[in-house]
């Protein structure tokens, strides 16, 4: 099964997530599928590319409780 998740990058103390389709046996930080946006939790920049997200939920991968929170935020989900 897919699933829409973080992938964590930054630095220490400096976090920034990449919103990413993985595997659900997948590590955190494995091996990504396809990269469909990023979100920086320091000044709260968002951006998804929402046509590839909405595809992509439509062939069946299931959003983790963060990101469909995110996404329900946007406008346009």
């Amino acid at each position: 099964m897919l699933k829409i998740r973080f992938k964590l990058c930054g630095r220490k103390k400096q976090p920034f997530y990449r919103i990413v389709v993985m595997d659900v046996r997948t590590k955190r930080d494995g091996k990504v599928l396809e990269e469909l946006g990023f979100y920086n939790p320091m000044n709260k920049t968002l951006h998804i590319n929402r046509e590839r997200t909405i595809s992509r939920l439509n062939h069946g991968a299931q959003p983790t409780e963060v990101v469909k929170n995110l996404l329900r935020k946007t406008p346009g989900f």
